[in-house]
């Protein structure tokens, strides 16, 4: 086999920190549990050894290039490490043509794939399709988006999430623990705090707080009797880091001043607290999560539209994620701080299920019960029943609520917004009710 199926490897001392402490085998893999848990799809292929062609999809430092690694543990088969990169659609057409000509099938990664644009991507089609190919692509950008649509479909997409707070602490204490791979040797001293402060900064990445530990233990080594804490974090990455903790009083501060000053209706301190979330790492479908609420609790019925609005925008952030979706969480809160204001529907469902509560087992009137069966008919379920869209008063007299509760009133619209027209239609229906 041609010498593009080797290449030399690097000393493992002069390798980066971040390269060092790569995951060797599935049980050093920290995160993705989604996945690589047991029963989940990774997890099986890697137990059957049977592998489609992927592509994982993910945030940087998630460990897309650590599963591929580990795929070729997995497999007898050549494996063979590209970077879009680095190299070129002709270096890949002659591997593939050397595939071709010796029979031998073999996993080709490619990182960054998107990097190579639809028609380059139609190289691998005929190679894939036939079986000689196994292709692991990783990308950080949408596949449905970057990917020609013929290859696409012939891959299987895995998607990484961004590594939560605990699983960088794991990662970065592994490595100052271990003497081998890491830095266990420099006996480093962190403060709690500190440790927190690098998890936060790294913002789900695990190659850049393993980046940023290396730049540490370089300096602090000088001076044995360092302690790193915050400020000496600080100092180094002559970057503020945001002293916030998603699980902990800060987290629920932000989208409460967040939520507070939409219901002021002011967009700047919205803006401001929105991206403060951002530049602390706060995961964006948490925040479009809390809007979506937000345009139904707090705008409802006075503008209808938020609540289809904040749905797309929560969607949106799905797809894309951050940082490119910054602008349309951007969008929504100035949309829902200049909306007009109704809790009436809130207020509804919170007082009906009060009264869910008292009133838990009311017998439902006859005239609107179901009847599929004879003897239900018998004992008039459904009888009388008028069906108001083919009448021609829309509002029949008649009431719907159980008889002890028939009088309780549960929705009182307020005059905001397209509410004023809710208001003005249910006062007339009160009254055809008998209930104004």
């Amino acid at each position: 086999m041609s010498s593009l199926f080797h290449s030399e490897e690097k000393s493992n001392l002069t390798k980066p920190l971040a390269e060092r402490m790569r995951p060797l085998c599935l049980e050093e893999v920290v995160g993705q549990t989604h996945i690589l848990g047991k029963g989940k799809i990774l997890s099986s292929m890697l137990n059957q050894q049977s592998f489609p062609s992927i592509v994982f999809w993910g945030p940087p430092g998630t460990g897309k290039t650590t599963l591929a690694n580990l795929i070729a543990q997995h497999t007898a088969l050549p494996f063979i490490k590209f970077s879009a990169v680095t190299s070129g659609i002709p270096e890949i057409k002659h591997l593939l043509k050397e595939v071709s000509a010796k029979k031998t099938r073999i996993i080709l990664f490619v990182d960054e794939i998107h990097r190579f644009n639809k028609l380059q991507q139609d190289a691998f089609l005929p190679y894939v399709e036939k079986g000689d190919l196994v292709l692991i692509g990783a990308t950080t950008e949408n596949p449905s988006f970057e990917l020609n649509n013929a290859l696409l479909s012939r891959l299987k997409v895995l998607k990484l999430e961004g590594l939560k707070e605990e699983d960088i602490l794991a990662i970065v204490q592994r490595a100052l623990s271990d003497s081998e791979r890491g830095l266990g040797s420099l006996n480093m001293r962190w403060t709690d705090s500190a440790l927190n402060a690098l998890a936060i900064y790294s913002s789900g990445d695990a190659r850049r707080a393993l980046n940023v530990l290396e730049m540490v233990a370089m300096i602090a080594k000088k001076d044995q009797s360092a302690l790193v804490d915050e400020n000496y974090l600080q100092e180094i990455l002559q970057k503020r880091i945001p002293r916030y903790d998603k699980k902990g009083e800060q987290h629920y501060d932000y989208i409460s001043a967040l939520h507070k000053s939409l219901r002021g209706s002011d967009a700047d301190a919205a803006l401001y607290y929105l991206a403060c979330m951002i530049n602390a790492g706060e995961d964006p479908l948490y925040i479009a999560r809390r809007l979506l609420r937000f345009s139904s609790e707090d705008v409802g019925l006075a503008d209808p539209f938020a609540l289809v609005f904040a749905l797309s925008v929560f969607q949106s952030c799905q797809q894309i994620g951050l940082p490119e979706c910054d602008c349309i969480l951007a969008e929504l809160v100035i949309y829902l701080a200049l909306a007009p204001k109704s809790i009436s529907s809130y207020n509804a469902i919170k007082k009906a299920m009060e009264t869910v509560e008292q009133y838990p087992y009311e017998e439902i009137p006859l005239h609107i019960r179901n009847a599929p069966t004879p003897l239900m008919k018998s004992l008039a379920y459904g009888k009388d029943y008028i069906y108001p869209p083919d009448q021609k008063e829309e509002v029949p007299q008649v009431s719907y609520l159980p008889e002890r509760i028939k009088e309780l009133a549960f929705y009182f619209p307020v005059e905001r917004g397209k509410e004023s027209y809710f208001k003005e239609r249910w006062t007339t229906i009160q009254k055809k009710l008998g209930k104004a």
